[in-house]
């Protein structure tokens, strides 16, 4: 399962690096990854065998011009699956709940990372980021579109890569 889940990825990422990043919405992509879920009980068994199911975002992903908060928060996805997946199998920690204490830990440090940038622009923060302690990370939490890390399923990403692209004026 989870080499099926692999494979999808990459065929996905391949798709996008021979378009130039151009056919998809990189804000509508983000929207099924970020901001990404709280680590708990519940979630930790997901996120280490699912890991190299869901979608990373290099670079490349995105358009040359605009999209500065999809790149942010693209990075910040990035960063957190590295850090996951050090975490569940890089023999940073044993057991459970030294993998979950990780976990929490890289959430929150990929999240912080994320907000420190938000501020270094000159546009509009998240509005979790404008939070400060447990409530920022409440509502980080609240705002999880996928708080079990489930991968993107196949019909879904077919959705999203043949949805023309709408450019939208907010400023990013």
């Amino acid at each position: 399962m989870v080499w099926k889940s692999t494979l999808v990825t990459i065929l996905v990422l391949h798709l996008i690096s021979l378009t130039g990043g151009q056919r998809i919405d990189p804000d509508l992509m983000l929207k099924s990854s970020f901001p990404p879920a709280r680590p708990s009980f519940n979630n930790l068994k997901a996120i280490c065998l699912y890991g190299n199911g869901r979608l990373r975002y290099p670079a490349s992903f995105f358009p040359s011009s605009s999209y500065a908060y999809a790149r942010r928060a693209g990075k910040a996805v990035n960063r957190l699956e590295s850090w996951l997946g050090q975490c569940c199998y890089g023999g940073l920690a044993r057991g459970a709940g030294q993998i979950l204490c990780c976990a929490e830990q890289a959430w929150e440090t990929a999240l912080s990372h994320f907000c420190i940038e938000e501020y270094s622009t000159k546009t509009l923060v998240h509005e979790c980021c404008e939070q400060k302690g447990e409530e920022r990370w409440s509502c980080f939490k609240q705002q999880a579109p996928n708080p079990y890390y489930k991968p993107l399923p196949v019909n879904k990403l077919r959705a999203v890569w043949n949805k023309p692209q709408v450019k939208t004026s907010r400023t990013i």
